[in-house]
This record gives C-alpha cells, structure tokens and sequence, in this order.
C-alpha cells in the first residue's frame, strides 16, 4: 500500500488585530503548519462546529479547509465580545474539542492571567511578540494529543470488544463449565465408595 506524503499540521489562529494576525500566520506558514485564521472567539467556535447563541453569518472559510480536523488552536487573550480565555473554557467544555491544545497569547506579562489560563488547560502562554522560535514549541503539543487521541480510540474499541465478548461465548465461560464438569465429577467420586460399600453389605 502506498503511503501518503504527511499532510500539515491543521493551527486555527484566531486575533482581532489583522497585523498578529498576518504575523501568526507568516510565521506558522514559515514551521511548515496549515493555517485558518479568524478574527474572533465566536467565528473560532463556528469554525468548530460549535455555533454561539448569536445568529452571525457563517465564517467564509474554504469548504476544503472544513475537511481538516484542526489539530491547535492558538488565540489572543484580550479580545473584544469572547476573550481567548472564554475561548479556551468553551473548548475545554466540548467533549468533542477539549483534547485539541490550546495556546493563549497576550502582550502583557501578568502572572494571575497566565496561571488562570494554564489552570483552566492552556498548554501554552505566549507573550507578544510572538517569535518564530515559540512555534517549535507547538508541535510537541499535537503530538502529545495525537497520542491521546489514539488511546481513547484504543480504549473505545476494547470496550466495544468486551461488550461483544459480553453477548458471545467465550473461553471464560467453556472454563467456567469445564470447571463445573471437574466439580460434578468430584462429586461422583466422593459418592462411589458409598455405593460400593452398600453392595458389600
């Protein structure tokens, strides 16, 4: 079977400012990442699938763009409406999402929103400007969910397994009646001496 060339890693960066935007961008393209850019937390979650109670029009987004599972989202903290922490406790709420990394970003150095944010599942806290050297710090990161993601399959299918091991026979019941067999055949034996003395009297 012929293996396919690796595609990009998929990076959702959503900014309110349309220079970090441009820069995100310049620099995720640059470490090789495909990149969907929005300008909001609303437009994010639309773009995941999770649509707001507002009714906004849909993000103009290519239609093949929405075949891409989105493997990191990384967001500007301050941001007017939905800031990048609202954001990122939306995602962590999804069942769906809470295993993509998330990667908060902000220019102003304050320890209190950092924690809060790491807290809350961050996986990282960038502080603007964002470098080119910070996006080699992302990739460890999908990886490492990449390898969640494979044990919750893995654990998805045991428990499919057992369910069906469940409603077919298996070994354990064969052992559990071969088990029941020895017993009864104990028995008898424990019975024939019994039989046998009463024949001699």
């Amino acid at each position: 079977m012929a293996v396919a060339t690796e595609t990009p890693f998929h990076v959702l960066a959503v900014d309110d400012s349309l220079p970090d935007r441009k820069l995100i961008e310049r620099l995720l393209k640059t470490s090789s990442f495909q990149v969907t850019t929005v300008d909001s937390g609303s437009k994010a979650l639309e773009f995941l699938g999770i649509h707001g109670e507002d009714s906004s029009p849909p993000v103009s987004v290519h239609a093949d763009q929405l075949e891409v599972a989105v493997n990191l989202i990384i967001t500007d903290y301050c941001m007017p409406g939905m800031t990048g922490y609202d954001l990122l406790k939306k995602i962590k709420e999804s069942t769906s999402l809470r295993d993509i990394p998330v990667v908060i970003m902000s220019s102003e150095n304050i320890p209190s929103r950092i924690n809060r944010c790491l807290e809350e599942g961050a996986d990282e806290f960038f502080l603007k400007p964002v470098r080119l050297s910070d996006m080699s710090k992302l990739k460890p990161h999908i990886l490492k969910s990449r390898c969640k993601e494979h044990y919750h399959q893995e654990q998805h299918q045991q428990s499919d397994s057992n369910s069906n091991e469940c409603s077919n026979p298996t070994n354990s019941n064969s052992n559990e009646c071969s088990n029941s067999r020895k017993r009864k055949a104990e028995d008898n034996e424990e019975v024939l001496p019994q039989t046998n003395r009463s024949r001699h009297s």
